[in-house]
């Protein structure tokens, strides 16, 4: 039985990304990191792909002007690593319809609230936490996501809640959040390494 497969796709300092690499480095993790994909060429997280060992790739619109090729070589990057699971992690772009058609259902993302609520276009870092403060919510959290073609939409997989302090900054909170995020998307992810392990017995059975 192989080792079910993740790509992680960041922009920046992928945060998530280390804390998943952690998880997968952990006794029965389930599954393995196969990629790492970014639209950045100097971000951190391609950096500690590459210093970890793990295959890394810059895909973007300056590697690939047309959107369809960038698509394109997507698709054909998690086939080459025999990705089954797709996880965008301060992924700052979209993903291209077919790579979306080809992994409907297995390509999910983290998002620092609790969705639906400041979900969206533009809705991303500190935006986010500072409409949390602006709307005087109670709590707020993070979201695991199935990803669609519009930003925040898919259906939520998990949530975990955290409180918003009356003396909260826009730091404070971030940092609060980040937290649970790191918790909580590894065990997202556990758990569908666990779901495709089955399946894969089942198959051979």
């Amino acid at each position: 039985m192989t080792t079910p497969k993740v790509a992680v796709l960041v922009s920046h300092a992928g945060s998530n990304l280390r804390a998943l690499h952690a998880a997968s480095r952990r006794p029965g993790a389930g599954f393995e990191i196969a990629l790492v994909v970014s639209n950045n060429s100097t971000s951190s997280g391609l950096a500690f792909a590459r210093d970890h060992g793990i295959a890394a790739r810059h895909l973007s619109g300056r590697t690939h002007p047309v959107p369809e090729d960038l698509d394109e070589a997507m698709r054909t990057a998690f086939a080459e690593r025999e990705v089954g699971l797709v996880v965008t992690a301060g992924f700052l772009r979209k993903l291209g319809p077919r790579t979306l058609q080809d992994f409907a259902g297995r390509v999910v993302n983290i998002h620092p609230s609790l969705l639906p609520r400041h979900g969206g276009h533009g809705m991303f870092g500190d935006a986010v936490h500072r409409a949390v403060l602006a709307a005087g919510d109670q709590v707020s959290g993070a979201s695991v996501h199935h990803v669609t073609a519009e930003y925040d939409e898919g259906a939520v997989i998990a949530r975990r809640e955290v409180p918003v302090l009356a003396d909260d900054t826009v730091d404070s909170l971030a940092a609060r959040v980040l937290a649970v995020e790191h918790d909580l998307l590894p065990a997202v992810v556990r758990q569908w390494a666990a779901r495709t392990a089955r399946s894969q017995g089942h198959e051979r059975s």
